[in-house]
């Protein structure tokens, strides 16, 4: 069993406990919101009931206070008669008439001559010494009601009144008790965003728990009654001949709470994103690190013995072996070529524009002569030249660590396939054989180091072509297809960018 499918099972046994985790953690969170949320929801029953009971103590109240009013003004209206009776020329018996208005200690009376001079006052706050004329606010006040003319022997006096200090402190204390009242429904609202309207549900007289920008901007207002409607009915209040509605909605602080295990369970799956992008990158550059540091060395150590085998053909050659020399001397070559692959890899490559159809065939003509004759190579080139940035060395290893896998695992015996073709900007080299097949589960980690379906193999070659045509040439390498003993296709996928000879 190789490192990496260990590595993938403590993974999922890892991301399995991980989930678990999440999972509780959000469980037990959710709980614990469904019963804030459930006493909030209380909370919010009890001060709409509240409300509607309280506006109904304040409605018994405005109705009792009518009723005094109708006693109170029937009382002005008999006192104002009883002085129309006494100076009217048609009054009988004005005893009457005069203890109806000797017991008046309510109503405020005034008495004027024609020119408003007071004659006399009654149950008034003032004293008549300081203010001899009935003007201004003072007579404002009292032209409530319409004053009892008085004509005695051509003398023409005045006779105004207005409603008592009683009911006038009654009905200050009404108008106070409404207004306190939408105050309070206002302000002490738990927290509940509230907004009072007329009859029209159109005209905003108050609301709370909304910033100054939102109480100053109608249409946001508006659409926020039209959102509590759809929850719930408004309190409806018959105040002083006037119909008034209080909308409600749940509280900022309930919103936050239903919101809040959505907001956690984002924030769990960013940090998992990020952690796992971080740690991915780290190994990934740990990786790199390896393997610049391998490739580097290994082309150091072909260095020596290659520079001593050159020197060994030399002296065949002057011995007069010169067939034995020029084979030698190929082999020589191909390992200065495996040399160079091994420093490029180990480094920044340098891209040069090159026929992907050239490299692909010379590199085929190589392995003919080194492969078994069972094996059958065929290559499917376009007419027309297809020119990409490529580092030759390097992607010669690419197509040849696929073709050595194909014959592999077609143990010596089968057909190879090779198909390079253009798509728009793009260049596709196709290598299909004719061997085992690879597992659906193999497919995703076939590219990994160490990953290999050979019992003597290390896994590498695979990984390297990746990261030649991937990081090297920002290209695409997978598995196209694969089918279990009838074979398996991988793709190459090349971009021409020209950007790619600027960076290199």
């Amino acid at each position: 069993m190789n490192i990496y499918m260990t590595n993938n099972r403590w993974k999922w046994i890892l991301s399995l406990v991980v989930i678990v985790i999440i999972a509780s953690s959000i469980w037990y969170t959710n709980r614990l919101v469904r019963e804030f949320a459930m006493d909030e929801q209380k909370n919010l029953i009890i001060w709409a009931d509240a409300v509607k009971h309280r506006a109904e103590l304040v409605k018994s109240t405005e109705i009792f206070f009518a009723k005094l009013q109708e006693e109170e003004r029937s009382k002005v209206e008999i006192l104002a008669q009883a002085m129309r009776m006494l100076v009217s020329d048609e009054a009988g018996d004005l005893t009457f008439y005069v203890h109806i208005i000797s017991n008046n200690t309510t109503i405020p009376v005034i008495q004027t001559d024609r020119n408003y001079r007071i004659i006399g006052a009654t149950n008034v706050d003032f004293d008549t010494d300081t203010v001899p004329y009935l003007r201004g606010d003072l007579l404002k006040e009292f032209s409530v009601y319409e004053p009892v003319k008085i004509s005695t022997y051509g003398v023409v006096n005045y006779i105004f009144y207005k409603d008592s200090r009683h009911f006038t402190q009654l009905k200050e204390y009404l108008e106070s008790l409404i207004t306190d009242f939408f105050a309070e429904t206002v302000i002490n609202s738990a927290s509940v965003p509230v907004i009072v309207t007329d009859s029209t549900k159109k005209n905003i007289i108050a609301t709370s728990h909304f910033s100054s920008v939102q109480r100053t901007d109608t249409a946001f207002l508006l659409k926020a009654i039209d959102k509590m409607s759809s929850k719930g009915s408004p309190i409806e209040l018959s105040l002083s001949d006037n119909v008034n509605y209080i909308f409600y909605q749940e509280s900022a602080y309930l919103f936050r709470l239903k919101v809040f295990p959505i907001i956690q369970m984002m924030i769990l799956f960013l940090f998992a994103v990020i952690s796992y992008f971080l740690f991915s990158t780290a190994r990934k550059s740990e990786q790199n690190q390896v393997w610049a540091g391998l490739a580097k060395e290994t082309a150091h150590q072909l260095g020596t013995p290659l520079s001593s085998i050159m020197a060994w053909v030399e002296l065949l050659k002057l011995k007069g072996e010169t067939e034995i020399g020029d084979e030698i001397n190929k082999d020589v070559e191909r390992l200065e070529i495996i040399a160079k692959r091994f420093s490029k890899i180990g480094s920044e490559p340098k891209l040069e524009m090159a026929d992907v159809g050239d490299v692909v065939e010379d590199s085929i003509n190589y392995l003919k002569k080194r492969t078994s004759n069972k094996v059958v190579f065929t290559v499917n080139l376009p007419e027309e030249p297809v020119i990409m940035p490529l580092c030759v060395e390097l992607f010669e290893w690419v197509i040849e660590n696929l073709c050595k896998n194909a014959v592999d695992a077609m143990s010596g015996k089968g057909s190879i396939v090779i198909n390079v073709f253009r798509d728009g900007k793009y260049c596709i080299i196709d290598v299909t054989d004719t061997g085992k097949g690879i597992s659906r589960s193999m497919q995703k980690t076939i590219f990994n180091p160490g990953v290999t379906t050979k019992k003597r193999g290390w896994g590498l070659g695979l990984s390297l072509a990746k990261r030649i045509v991937e990081e090297f040439h920002k290209g695409k390498i997978f598995v196209k297809s694969s089918t279990i003993n009838k074979g398996s296709t991988f793709r190459i996928v090349l971009k021409n960018n020209e950007k790619l000879l600027i960076q290199h």
